[in-house]
């Protein structure tokens, strides 16, 4: 099973240059950088919020794309991938040429993990539609995919609208970087099996995995389609060095191929001395 690393990177957290060069040389498998553009000041509690509030860290997070963009620099092998993108807040325009930007000068190695948002004022003010805001991703997507393996592409739909234009560069993997779904929404397996390419619970026991992992073999040959190619990233498994590798085991048993630690958000020294100790407990 492969071990991803995330963070919530600020301006008061270690430099990402920094980070993801170690994470490479220790062997990691992928870093993994969350969105929030901008946060509400008044803003509605989602239900997945475990603590009853909303993060600071979700106020102060940079900008995924650039993130990775230095990442991607100072490494040649790591898996790079947004954990999650809040699709419905992108013009896919402009999304997928920065998505296929990204996995060009990365040679490849961009994951797209996706979600569609929790928290309604910040979904609003940024342009999307909170009440249907799947169905606006799902429109995204089928966009984007659109303007990555066409010369003269075009969509029609009701939340986009555009003529034939040219769209470059492509993505250097074809027909487009993996696409994960980031949700426990009842209709998640459906959305993956018909525009995805994994998913990405978080949080979850190993039997949610165990059940995930049967219902997306089942629909994926109900599609004509090879269930495995169909990946479970499980986020959420462990913050720092509080790990429970039991847990992990049980995890990869029931189906999951990767899980993702989180590094806490603190200065250079500290987060990597956390992530010497999580590479010695699980690498």
């Amino acid at each position: 099973m492969k071990i991803g690393i995330s963070l919530f990177f600020t301006d008061y957290s270690i430099d990402v240059a920094i980070f993801a060069k170690e994470v490479e040389r220790l062997g990691f498998d992928s870093l993994w950088v969350p969105e929030h553009p901008i946060m509400p000041v008044d803003a509605t509690l989602p239900s997945s919020m475990p603590d009853g509030k909303i993060p600071k860290v979700y106020a102060d997070m940079v900008d995924p794309f650039v993130t990775l963009g230095r990442a991607s620099a100072v490494t040649t092998t790591l898996k790079l991938g947004t954990g999650i993108c809040l699709v419905p807040e992108r013009n896919p325009l402009l999304l997928a040429k920065e998505i296929a930007t990204l996995d060009m000068y990365t040679k490849g190695r961009f994951i797209f993990g996706i979600g569609a948002g929790g928290i309604k004022e910040e979904t609003e003010i940024m342009g999307g539609d909170f009440n249907r805001r799947w169905d606006q991703t799902r429109e995204a997507i089928f966009a984007m995919k659109e303007l990555w393996n066409t010369v003269e592409s075009e969509f029609h739909g009701e939340f986009y609208d555009f003529p034939a234009v040219y769209s470059f560069p492509r993505p250097t993997q074809r027909p487009h970087p993996p696409i994960y779904l980031g949700s426990l929404a009842k209709r998640v397996f459906e959305r993956i099996v018909e525009y995805g390419d994994g998913w990405i619970p978080t949080r979850v026991r190993p039997d949610t995995i165990k059940n995930g992992r049967n219902t997306l073999d089942k629909m994926c040959e109900s599609a004509g389609r090879d269930p495995t190619s169909v990946g479970i990233t499980a986020f959420g498994v462990g913050i720092g060095d509080d790990i429970d590798l039991d847990y992990l085991k049980q995890l990869k048993l029931s189906g999951a191929d990767r899980v993702v630690i989180r590094v806490p958000s603190v200065e250079e020294k500290a987060a990597l001395g956390y992530l010497d100790r999580i590479a010695s407990k699980v690498l």
